[in-house]
């Protein structure tokens, strides 16, 4: 293999670990959970860095949307991890050795800065006394509130774990459309819902035979 192909293997590489390809066809409701998680990422980013231009009245809204979809975004998490783990949802890694552990490492953090970040929304509401709410039911704090600058604490580490999810979910992105539009592979398609997705697929050639 000459210099230009070792190049373009290894960015072919590097690409599948940023987006986590692992040459599996997904189901569709695993495409749903997925789609349904950017959907909740990017509102939940939005609200929060959207609220303080509001007005009060509107940004109380926009606040308790938050929350709202905070839990949904978890909720959803969760369920994606549990439907990833059961029989016959397994992914098939693309590669073995580093190359696999890496791109595990990246779903795996992005899912954990997502469950962690939603155990922070819990606790900075509850630390100042306040209850949360999912869809106007409140839910009161199950302890006392914390001090001032624990609360604070917490309200920092929230927004930095918001800022690394949408950082690493950007780059997840970029390296999909890298796949589509310039490698030109299954990447993409694999994640898109409906029939066309899966015949744009299988009209595809598989990565072991676009090599030889």
């Amino acid at each position: 293999m000459n210099t230009t192909g070792r190049t373009k293997s290894h960015l072919v590489a590097g690409a599948r670990i940023a987006a986590a390809d692992d040459r599996t066809r997904y189901d569709e409701f695993a495409i749903l959970l997925h789609w349904a998680l950017v959907v909740l990422v990017l509102t939940q980013f939005g609200l929060a860095e959207l609220w303080d231009l509001a007005a009060r009245s509107t940004k109380h809204t926009m606040i308790v949307s938050h929350m709202t979809c905070g839990i949904l975004l978890l909720a959803v998490a969760i369920l994606s991890i549990v439907w990833r783990l059961l029989p016959g949802h397994q992914v098939r890694p693309a590669a073995t050795g580093l190359v696999e552990f890496a791109a595990k490492t990246v779903q795996f953090i992005l899912y954990g800065l997502i469950l962690v970040q939603g155990a922070l929304g819990f606790a900075l509401r509850w630390s100042g006394n306040e209850a949360m709410s999912f869809f106007g039911i409140a839910i009161p704090p199950p302890f006392p509130p914390t001090s001032k600058p624990t609360h604070e604490l917490l309200g920092t580490v929230h927004d930095y774990v918001g800022w690394t999810i949408i950082i690493l979910a950007a780059g997840h992105a970029a390296a999909a459309l890298i796949h589509h539009f310039i490698l030109r592979d299954d990447v993409l398609w694999r994640m898109l819902p409906g029939g066309h997705a899966r015949r744009q697929e299988s009209r595809r050639p598989s990565p072991e035979n676009a090599a030889r």
